[in-house]
């Protein structure tokens, strides 16, 4: 005779679910603000010197940051970054977010900056693509070295035709950046005037 074997059904056991002790952070969120917290070290690091003395760090904090700049090993940068990262574990949530602010307001600074190397690149691209382009440039940027953007944009041309490293694109790059000055200035700074670039 045979006997039949009675499978049990697995009964959910939701008492896990009712302990306090997992109302803790999973280890995939916990790993992902860990990463988080190295970003912003890499960030910090990245820093320019002026900008650094700006950030609102802890002393251990800046000097792990200081040694990581004087790195030059890509090993060793990389261990010294990750040292930052468990650094900044160790701080209160509102020291991250001052860090953060402090941050973004750098980032703020650099918009303008931003915008007027975006300005040169689209100026550039119309230039090589336009003699009118380059006629319209003119009329808005008197006293400009009228020859040398015509035979840079004229090089840049050819070398693009040859496919030969860009030389000239990047003189020309400079030439517009020399020419427009402060008027570039002005029309990055206008968020109206970028995107009308933009579309063009």
């Amino acid at each position: 005779m045979t006997r039949k074997t009675r499978i049990q059904p697995i009964e959910h056991d939701d008492s896990a679910d009712q302990d306090p002790a997992y109302d803790r952070p999973s280890k995939s969120q916990l790993k992902r603000e860990m990463h988080a917290l190295q970003v912003l070290g890499v960030d910090l690091v990245e820093l320019p010197k002026d900008a650094l003395k700006r950030m609102p760090m802890p002393e251990n904090l800046a000097d792990a940051v200081r040694e990581a700049r004087r790195i030059t090993d890509h090993e060793g940068k990389r261990r010294q970054v990750q040292y930052i990262g468990r650094v900044m574990r160790t701080l209160t949530e509102n020291e991250i977010a001052a860090l953060r602010t402090a941050l973004d307001t750098h980032r703020g600074v650099n918009k303008a900056e931003t915008a007027r190397l975006h300005w040169i690149e689209q100026t550039r691209e119309r230039l090589i693509a336009d003699d009118d382009a380059f006629t319209a440039f003119l009329r808005e940027h008197p006293g400009v070295d009228a020859q040398e953007g015509r035979t840079l944009i004229r090089n840049a041309r050819r070398e693009a035709q040859q496919s030969k490293p860009p030389r000239y694109f990047r003189e020309l790059f400079q030439w517009i950046k020399n020419a427009g000055g402060g008027a570039a200035e002005d029309a990055d700074t206008d968020d109206s005037t970028d995107d009308e670039d933009t579309d063009a």
